[in-house]
């Protein structure tokens, strides 16, 4: 996975210290052909890293909106052109510690996102797949990505804040 220009310069400046870093993730939906009225897919990646299934993730560039961002990635990421609807969802990650020791965690703005165009492929070496899921058949996802999901499906106005 290539690491942002502005990574490498922090790291040889603080070398493997903690950093903190903005990150933005798209929830992106669109409606399930298939289904009945109402229901939707929901676009997942299929990370090259560690092989988890997540929502459209990365890292925020600096002075960059983070509505912005989300739109970035899934174009990057993806292939898809996305609406960005609303912040579903404001958390800071456990300490992330990488094989060569850097450390890093991230605040996390979570957005409720709707696919406007474009067929979802591996778009960029992030990731080794994409796919749309119904959410009755959904790939194994961790406790923290659910969370995000869930946030984002809600049907509430304000983003949730969690501790």
């Amino acid at each position: 996975m290539p690491i942002p220009d502005f990574i490498v310069a922090l790291r040889r400046k603080v070398g493997t210290d903690e950093l903190w870093l903005p990150a933005a993730t798209a929830v992106v939906t669109r409606p399930a052909p298939d289904g009945p009225p109402g229901a939707v897919e929901l676009l997942l990646v299929r990370r090259a890293d560690n092989g988890d299934w997540t929502p459209v993730t990365g890292i925020i560039d600096p002075g960059e909106e983070p509505a912005v961002a989300a739109r970035r990635e899934a174009l990057e990421e993806a292939g898809v052109t996305i609406r960005v609807d609303r912040l579903a969802s404001v958390a800071t990650t456990d300490l992330v510690t990488y094989p060569n020791g850097d450390r890093t965690r991230y605040l996390d703005l979570t957005f409720a996102c709707t696919w406007l165009e474009g067929e979802a492929h591996v778009a960029d070496d992030e990731s080794s797949d994409v796919g749309w899921f119904t959410l009755d058949a959904l790939p194994p996802l961790s406790a923290e990505m659910r969370g995000r999901i869930d946030a984002a499906l809600a049907d509430e106005v304000a983003a949730r804040f969690v501790r």
